[in-house]
């Protein structure tokens, strides 16, 4: 049986990696490879209108590649500035001469296969089997826990935003994620007022402590484009996890059925 969980638990997460790459490169790398464009620039304050924001916007649509091409590229297992290493100085793909497609495929293959995993496991741990019935909720609590509740302190960041120190992140957020699975075992899990209440206080805790925030807050991008990002994330975030949830709610009553 644990077997069975456990791989069930990994073609889901393939599955939801998959999903994940789909739809992360259809709102969010959008956003990134826009905000790039800001990386390295002064912060500016907001030009009149008419002048050359109008001017910028008709330059790049001039040189923009046809949604043919960019199709092609994304899809494309190599990079083009791997392909023709040393004609334009630039460096190759990100990982072996990958594209950012192929990458981030990758990439999410192997976290959504450990996320699956992780579930699962927990699942095993506390007693309660992921059905299809419950799947939504599971793939909910792994949400909240992992990407929600962290984001209210340590919001998704696009590239050339201020942030703090990188050590001060990295223990505020699994601190954060660690509190956070206590909490909502306590409160969705457990039967007792009391402790629904500690939950509560578990989960509250890092944000009353505070996230590491930086001492300069100025940043040549938008920031109603950094807005739109965290929001793009969290919600694709969301998507997958729901995916993740149901998917492996769904194999585990096959599975179990048929043990």
């Amino acid at each position: 049986m644990i077997v069975k969980t456990l791989l069930a638990a990994l073609v889901a997460g393939l599955i939801a990696g998959v999903f994940s790459t789909v739809a992360q490169n259809a709102r969010v790398v959008p956003l990134i490879l826009h905000a790039e464009e800001y990386e390295g620039q002064e912060p500016a304050a907001t030009p009149p209108p008419g002048t050359s924001t109008e001017q910028d916007h008709q330059h790049s649509s001039q040189l923009s590649p046809s949604p043919l091409t960019r199709m092609l590229s994304a899809l494309s297992p190599i990079t083009p500035a791997f392909a023709h290493e040393g004609e334009h100085g630039e460096e190759g793909g990100i990982m072996f001469g990958m594209s950012r497609f192929s990458g981030s495929l990758l990439a999410n293959l192997v976290t959504g296969a450990g996320f699956g995993l992780l579930l699962a496991g927990v699942s095993l741990v506390v007693g309660h089997p992921i059905t299809l019935r419950n799947g939504a909720l599971w793939g909910a609590c792994g949400w909240l826990v992992v990407h929600m509740l962290p984001a209210i302190g340590l919001p998704p960041e696009l590239p050339g935003f201020p942030a703090a120190d990188l050590g001060d992140r990295q223990t505020w957020w699994i601190a954060t994620v660690l509190l956070s699975a206590l909490g909502v075992y306590l409160v969705v899990l457990c039967e007792e007022i009391v402790a629904k209440l500690i939950g509560l206080v578990v989960i509250a805790a890092p944000h009353l402590y505070g996230a590491p925030q930086p001492t300069d807050i100025s940043s040549s991008v938008p920031a109603v484009l950094g807005a739109e990002f965290a929001v793009a994330a969290l919600a694709t975030a969301l998507a997958s996890w729901l995916l993740l949830g149901v998917v492996s709610g769904y194999l585990n009553d096959r599975f179990l059925k048929s043990a």
